[in-house]
């Protein structure tokens, strides 16, 4: 069995490092003695090397799990200049590239494969990974397992049973932002000792930290003047909305600096494109949502602003880490506001479905299906139709898994679309009369638009005559040969029926009741920001012990310690009246969509939902007519009418 000494060659002679960064040794020797580990390192700390190193040690193969294909390309680039053989399996990777990944993976060339947590839920993609010695599983962002953690992500949940699926050898948790109640869950999950637990703190000298009491109305102008007294370099301003993004940065401009927004209502190449300009410059400064920041490796970043309070304390740890990788001093400063409190418990508020809709859910999934019953369905589709958000429905998807009801079996496209790189005529003149015959028929039951053919699978399969696997197979056959560009649209999942419950009613409840668990656990980390920054005392040290962390002094250099008060984020009770007409007139108009008064609370409150959107009342004038109001308050005058 390798060991440091070995790890410590191949640091210096493949990574061109002289030493370990801290706790990087630690964890590695975790791994190659056979143990899972946790490491819980501050953002931008060297968590990677902690598994690619041992990746070259291990003789099987290595599998990281990350939320972020951008990422994951990265990491594969890097580690390909490096002689080492690395891929990725993700939605933007070709048909040949997957089948050279395939290739690597029998003969065991391949030694560290990225993959999304998605892709567990492809049987065929199990059954692969059940054919290998894997040595090493890496869970990237392994807070998102915490079912009570700050960023859960439902295809995180299932990650630990598949690891003893898959018999891996040993498991290596990473993240920046773990609370110990939260690392204890991870620990658990994965069998990790607690001696394996390696933290290296996340106090930061180099930062300054400072929040400032802002009413709304002056935030802007404050802002302005902490970034005229700013030292230059690259900039963060973090707001919650996409519209305030899209203000702030042009009140900047306007102002004079070279700004712009970032936010996840952007097109993928505008967005990746003001990312490019950042990282590319030497002052700029980025208006963004939370979309904005992970993957992102700029080490100069000199200050991050928190226009809005940040949702959660897990969050403002994770976004202020971005500023002074370098070491260099950097600012990072709150602007606080009470309102902002009711922006961040409206969103939480309105993502909880309605038990109506659970009821719906649960009646279309497991209603009058048999245990050993395989059907697929649509998670866009179901989203629409019982008015729930499409991450909500991944999460009552999951929770079924994990109580035995249902189980995954492998996501298929239902139509593929493609564009002709030769003439028909030339394609088909290569092939035998029959093989000619069934092309003819193919590309007849496609429908022809400006540029693209489409074809739904299950009905050209019907009128053809044949098979649906022949079809793909055939299509995939024109790509290789440069003959089509072909992508696949239309994803569904297949799940299969292990144990009918015996009460549909009863089942839908229980989900009920785990969705207002978790709306109350995101409201409490709401309640944990205004805490923190409300209380007197350094900032610094308060911060620190939320994670488990005694800094045994203050610091020293936060906006407390430098004597500025406790920020005191007061809500004023403005009072509201409901505009009663047009809001019955209104669900008389889309009975549907304002079926309940929770439904006609998020359009109220600006809180967009499938059935809003469908129904294009995210457009009307009442949309958002009371978004500064507690969702709480409006849904109780509303459930008067």
């Amino acid at each position: 069995m390798p060991d440091l000494d070995a790890a410590q060659t191949l640091l210096r002679e493949r990574f061109g490092f002289s030493a370990f960064r801290p706790g990087q040794a630690e964890v590695i020797g975790h791994l190659l003695d056979g143990r899972s580990s946790l490491a819980v390192f501050p953002t931008g700390s060297g968590k990677s090397l902690c598994y690619q190193l041992p990746a070259l040690l291990l003789p099987g193969l290595t599998v990281v799990v990350s939320p972020l294909i951008a990422l994951m390309k990265d990491q594969v680039d890097f580690l390909e200049k490096r002689g080492v053989a690395a891929a990725r399996l993700d939605s933007s990777v070709s048909r040949e590239e997957f089948l050279r990944i395939q290739d690597g993976l029998r003969s065991g060339a391949l030694k560290l494969l990225y993959v999304a947590p998605e892709r567990f839920s492809n049987e065929r993609f199990l059954a692969r990974l059940k054919e290998l010695r894997i040595d090493l599983l890496v869970i990237d962002e392994a807070h998102c397992i915490s079912e009570w953690g700050h960023n859960f992500r439902p295809d995180y949940l299932k990650l630990a049973r598949f690891a003893r699926e898959l018999r891996v050898g040993r498991v290596l948790g990473l993240t920046a932002t773990a609370t110990p109640s939260v690392a204890a869950d991870i620990r658990r999950q994965f069998d990790i000792e607690p001696a394996a637990h390696v933290h290296t703190g996340f106090y930061r000298p180099n930062l300054f930290l400072r929040a400032t009491a802002c009413p709304p109305a002056r935030r802007i102008a404050l802002l302005i003047k902490r970034l005229r007294a700013r030292p230059p370099g690259p900039t963060i301003v973090y707001v919650t909305l996409q519209k305030t993004a899209e203000i702030v940065a042009a009140a900047l401009v306007e102002a004079g600096f070279d700004a712009e927004a970032y936010h996840a209502g952007m097109e993928a190449e505008a967005r990746e494109a003001a990312q490019n300009r950042f990282m590319a410059s030497p002052d700029r400064v980025v208006v963004a949502t939370i979309a904005f920041g992970m993957g992102i490796d700029k080490a100069d970043i000199r200050a991050v602003f928190h226009y809005n309070l940040p949702k959660s304390i897990e969050n403002y740890a994770q976004e202020i880490g971005r500023a002074g990788r370098d070491g260099a001093p950097s600012h990072c400063e709150i602007l606080a506001a009470g309102e902002d409190l009711t922006v961040l418990e409206n969103f939480t508020l309105g993502d909880t479905p309605t038990p109506e809709a659970l009821d719906g859910l649960v009646r279309a999934l497991l209603d009058g299906r048999p245990a050993g019953t395989e059907f697929d369905i649509s998670g866009y589709e179901l989203s629409q139709t019982h008015d729930i958000r499409p991450l909500v429905v991944s999460t009552a998807l999951t929770y079924l898994e994990l109580d035995g009801t249902l189980a995954a079996t492998a996501p298929f496209y239902t139509s593929y679309q493609w564009q002709f790189l030769r003439p028909a005529e030339e394609i088909l003149a290569r092939f035998d009369a029959a093989r000619q015959e069934f092309l003819r028929a193919l590309f007849a039951a496609a429908h022809a638009g400006r540029l693209w053919h489409t074809v739904e699978l299950a009905a050209a399969a019907e009128s053809i005559g044949c098979e649906r696997e022949r079809i793909v197979k055939a299509l995939n056959f024109l790509e290789e040969k440069g003959d089509i560009t072909l992508r696949a649209t239309g994803v569904r999942q297949g799940y299969r029926v292990l144990q009918p419950p015996a009460d549909l009613g009863q089942l839908a409840a229980d989900l009920a009741r785990r969705f207002s668990a978790r709306e109350q656990a995101d409201l409490a980390r709401g309640a944990a920001v205004a805490k923190l920054l409300s209380e007197p005392g350094c900032l610094v040290r308060r911060l620190l012990a939320y994670f488990g962390e005694e800094l045994g002094r203050d610091c020293g250099h936060c906006g407390a310690c430098a004597g500025d008060p406790p920020v005191s984020l007061t809500r004023p009770e403005k009072p509201f009246a409901l505009p009663a007409p047009e809001i019955v007139s209104l669900r008389e108009q889309h009975p549907a969509a304002l079926a309940t008064a929770r439904q006609v609370t998020r359009l109220l409150c600006g809180l967009s939902s499938p059935a809003l959107t469908k129904a294009k009342l995210t457009r009307h004038a009442l949309f958002g007519a009371l978004d500064s109001t507690p969702f709480v308050r409006v849904l109780e005058a509303v459930e008067t009418l």
